[in-house]
């Protein structure tokens, strides 16, 4: 950028700093209105960047458009001063005075996740207990910020993720800077979103680099702990696409080599939802990829699991007529594509002919 540029965007910056600051300290001399104001804080940070913000912090079109290959997608404020609170440290100092002043606020762990998830990893601390408060407080900032992007289906939240997992967790001398407690949590915090965020390509080099567990020899090692986690979230999910979206990566788990008890706490979970009705209530589709990712992973009695569970649908006369339609619409679209491509093939074999 050009050195106008950077001092417009600094400047714009600063500017920035100071209305949160002031936010903060409204919040703070107002009890009865702090958790609104923290939640606008937080909203405001959260918001993508536009057009005209745009050119006063990058300037030319080019820094632009870099910026945005950076970050993956659209650029949010929280964004750029994360960045900024990394350059200018010496501007820090009393919004994050204010926010720990907030902490018993559930907003205050997200604000900070957003503003200081990077300062966090670029500065020295010196003191153990400020050093676990701040890294108990970006794990559980994190953790709210990414179910708000599940709770939605949008991944507004995604360069806080990679960050933490491509600048963090796979970077041992930053992940380091936090106490091995932290560590934990954040390796189970990423296990959880990481599928969510299509970093699956990313999870060989993730399960070898993670921290030791104190109770491993019950829980098992880094593959089971991973699987365990992906097993509870999936419990947790309630939004279709997001869903159908984590049981179309299981694949990738393909090869693990698992406990007996981790298997089957997954096969347990996959199982609860290919049938209709309680507790899940699963849709047809999400049914049928639960299907898919079962026979997929656990391939060895495939068909036994498939005859049990048309037998016990036979219980459910309800479930008749729903699923006989399905049935007959599955074979008239699979009559229809087949005469379709014979259609098809046809014609271009007439063709050839005549083109010759």
């Amino acid at each position: 950028m050009p050195p106008s540029s950077t001092a417009r965007g600094s400047a714009y910056l600063t500017a920035l700093a100071v209305e949160i600051e002031k936010k903060l300290r409204r919040a703070l001399a107002s009890p009865s209105q702090r958790r609104n104001l923290l939640q606008e804080l937080f909203a405001d940070v959260a918001l993508e960047v536009d057009d005209r913000a745009k050119d006063i912090i990058f300037g030319e079109e080019g820094s632009i458009s870099v910026a945005d290959d950076r970050y993956g997608g659209p650029i949010c404020f929280y964004d750029v001063l994360a960045d900024y609170f990394v350059s200018m440290p010496q501007n820090e100092k009393s919004i994050l005075d204010l926010i720990v002043q907030h902490w018993s606020q559930s907003f205050a762990s997200n604000i900070f996740s957003l503003l200081f998830h990077k300062w966090l990893f670029e500065v020295q601390l010196e003191n153990p207990e400020v050093l676990l408060r701040y890294s108990s407080a970006l794990v559980q900032g994190s953790t709210n910020v990414f179910w708000i992007d599940i709770q939605t289906n949008a991944r507004r939240f995604q360069s806080l993720f990679q960050y933490l997992l491509e600048e963090v967790a796979l970077y041992s001398d930053r992940l380091k800077k936090i106490p091995l407690q932290a560590q934990r949590d954040l390796f189970l915090l990423l296990s959880r979103f990481m599928f969510f965020y299509n970093s699956v390509d990313k999870l060989e080099s993730f399960l070898k680099q993670f921290p030791d567990f104190p109770n491993a020899f019950l829980i098992g090692g880094p593959s089971d702990i991973f699987v365990t986690e992906l097993a509870d979230q999936l419990q947790k999910l309630k939004v279709e696409p997001v869903l159908l979206h984590y049981l179309s990566e299981l694949k990738v788990l393909q090869g693990l080599e698992l406990r007996m008890t981790t298997s089957t706490r997954l096969k347990t979970c996959l199982y609860s939802f290919t049938s209709p009705g309680g507790p899940m209530y699963p849709t047809r589709a999400v049914r049928h990829a639960a299907w898919d990712a079962l026979d997929c992973l656990f391939p060895v009695g495939r068909y036994p699991r498939h005859l049990i569970s048309l037998f016990f649908r036979l219980l459910y006369p309800w479930y008749w007529p729903s699923s006989c339609w399905n049935f007959v619409i599955s074979c008239l679209q699979a009559v229809l594509y087949s005469l379709l491509r014979l259609v098809f093939s046809s014609w271009e074999n007439l063709r050839k002919p005549r083109q010759s």
